[in-house]
Parts: structure tokens; C-alpha cells; sequence
């Protein structure tokens, strides 16, 4: 059986600018892939390349067996990071309106319970919060019960109650065999919905594989974070490897991380302050976890980019962070916004 979603050697520069460099990917029937990576990482980009909303300057792209372009826009849902619907329909015109653009459609009402605003369907579109607002645009690319779904930051500005069910309506659909493509920055998000993962800079699909492949090749160890004002030397004496760090997630936490340390050896860290009377005003465990992935990887693309050279830390699998400057790789979501008003996304 092919791919649902294919995507072989994609380019695209914009100038100078290079937003696509040499990307694929492929997603199986009923899987979640998620794309993860830094503004201006060629995400968007690659959503329009797969969605045909923009073409690649090299490369290619197939959805559902056919070149993005020609395929049946009644088996697609698309919502973009953009998506401005006439403020003054309410939430149910609004799903109504979207519903009388394809021949067979799901139920609105269905569709506004699904995506929790049952009791929001008569509120005017503009009176609706900013998450109930992207709810309802999430609910619009659903009407026409599509085979393959691409969602550009599904839940930015929603809440962590209606996160959790737009979580659930995804994971629903994916269960009953709809293709979810979707980019993110919430690494819970992408840790808990998909089956597979892909991290782009650059333009770059720098790696890919499970959430749980990519955190046991690049997550780093298990850290337990000490607050204490005391300096890493202190500990010299545990066998652990023991740092005060200046990157990464981190940089900010005030004291030491030691690190690759098991709950049952937490004992003997602590056992270890009282030892040498080191005041203290908190642990916390915890284990790699997507986060750290996306540190590591994005940090050291970064730094292949820019040439510059990354410090040093005691322990080699420090979590790393990535530079705050995006790059203008993309243009603005114009082109998704005005197709979805056009109905070609729904």
C-alpha cells in the first residue's frame, strides 16, 4: 500500500532565502505525523507544498495517489495558521456556510460538539474567544469529513480544557483511519498525538522517527535539578555527573543538575547534602522528553548554520537552546488564508 502523503527531495527557496532543502517524508494511512522546528523552519512551507498551495522549485508530492493540486478537495481539510471567517456569522452559519461548499458533508451541530462549543453555536464568530475563535476553524476543516487532514498549529491560543479535546477529536479520527498531518510548537502536543515525528531547520528535515526513538537517540539522560546556591564543585565527591548550566531548558533554574541519576539514587544525593551541610530549597526528577530533542537538534543545526562554536557543558548530552531570531523563510499565510475562504480549505 502507498503513502497517503508523500513528499521526495522537496525545494523551494524565496530569493535568497532557502525555506525547503531537499525534504521527505511519507504518512501511512491513519497516522499522526507531526512537523516540530523553529519559526521560519520551512513548516508552513511544506504544508503548502503538500497541499498544493505552493509549488516546490524542485521535487515532488503526491496525497492519496495524485499531485497535491489534483486532488479531490472533498477528501482534504486544511486549516492554516491564518484563518479570518466573517465575523459576523455565528459559529454554526459558520459551519453550515463551510458545509454547503462539498457534496457530502457531516453535521455541523455534530461538528460544534466534536470541538466543544455546543453551547456556542449562536455566539457571532467576533464575540468568540481567541481559542473558541481557532475551535471553530478546526471544526470548518472537518465538515466535509476528509480522508487526509493538514493542521498548521491546531491549537495555538486554546486553552488547556479545550486543547485536551481537540487532542481528542484528532486522536478520534486517526483511530477510525483519517491521515493527520500537522505542525506544532507544544512538544506535549507532538509527544502525546504522533505516531511519528519530524524535526525541520533550516529547511531541513534534520530527523524523524517515533517520539520515543528520537528521545532515546537525542534526548540526553535523566536529570534531577537541586535548587541551592551552592556551585557544582561542591559535589565532586557523587558519582554523577554534576553541572551548573548555561544553555538550554535549564539555564534559567537556579542551582546544579545532576545527571543520569535513577529515582532509586536520589537517596544518595541527598544524603549527600546533609553530609556537607548544603542548604537546599528543592529536587525535581525528571527524564528526557521531547523538549530536550528539540533543544538538542535545533541548537546544533543552528550552530552548523551559523558556524558558531557551542560551550561546553560537564555532561556531552546537555540539553542545548536554540537562537530566539527567526528567518523570513516563508511569506505570510496569505495564500492558505484566501484558499480556505475560496473553499478550496474547509
Amino acid at each position: 500500500m502507498s503513502a497517503v502523503v508523500a513528499a521526495t527531495e522537496l525545494a523551494k527557496t524565496y530569493g535568497e532565502t532557502v525555506a525547503l532543502d531537499s525534504a521527505s517524508l511519507t504518512v501511512d494511512r491513519g497516522e499522526v505525523f507531526a512537523l516540530i522546528g523553529p519559526n521560519g523552519a520551512g513548516k508552513t512551507t511544506l504544508v503548502r507544498a503538500l497541499t498544493g498551495t505552493t509549488d516546490p522549485d524542485s521535487g515532488s508530492a503526491r496525497v492519496l495517489d495524485e499531485p497535491p493540486a489534483a486532488v479531490d478537495r472533498d477528501r482534504l481539510g486544511v486549516l492554516p495558521q491564518a484563518f479570518s471567517p466573517p465575523d459576523r456569522l455565528t459559529a454554526r452559519e459558520l459551519l453550515t456556510y463551510y458545509a454547503g461548499l462539498y457534496e457530502e458533508t457531516r453535521d455541523p451541530e455534530a461538528v460544534l460538539a466534536d470541538v466543544g462549543l455546543a453551547d456556542a453555536g449562536d455566539t457571532w464568530y467576533e464575540d468568540l474567544s481567541g481559542g473558541q475563535q481557532r475551535r471553530v476553524c478546526v471544526g470548518a476543516t472537518l465538515v466535509n469529513d476528509p480522508d487526509v487532514l493538514f493542521l498548521d498549529e491546531p491549537t495555538t491560543g486554546i486553552d488547556p480544557a479545550g486543547r485536551r479535546t481537540v487532542w481528542r477529536l484528532i486522536e478520534a479520527l486517526a483511530d477510525a483511519g483519517t491521515t493527520v498531518v500537522l505542525t506544532t510548537h507544544d512538544m506535549a502536543e507532538a509527544e502525546r498525538l504522533a505516531d511519528r515525528v519530524g524535526l525541520l531547520s533550516n529547511g531541513e528535515l534534520v530527523a524523524r522517527g517515533t517520539p520515543a526513538e528520537l528521545i532515546d537517540e537525542h534526548g540526553g539522560t535523566s536529570r534531577l535539578e537541586i535548587e541551592t546556591d551552592a556551585p557544582s564543585d561542591a559535589f565532586a565527591d557523587l558519582p554523577f555527573a554534576v553541572e551548573q548550566p548555561t544553555r538550554g531548558r535549564q539555564r534559567d533554574h537556579q542551582g546544579v543538575v545532576v545527571r543520569d541519576i535513577s529515582p532509586a539514587e536520589i537517596g544518595t544525593v541527598v544524603d549527600a547534602l546533609e553530609t556537607n551541610d548544603i542548604e537546599y530549597s528543592g529536587l525535581a526528577w525528571a527524564e528526557p522528553d521531547l523538549e530536550d530533542v528539540y533543544l538538542t537538534l535545533a541548537d546544533a543545526a543552528e550552530r552548523e548554520r551559523t558556524g558558531r562554536g557551542g560551550g561546553s557543558d560537564t555532561n556531552t548530552n546537555t540539553d542545548t537552546d536554540t537562537d530566539a531570531n527567526a528567518r523570513a523563510d516563508e511569506p505570510a499565510d496569505d495564500e492558505l488564508d484566501d484558499a480556505a475562504r475560496a473553499g478550496e480549505t474547509a
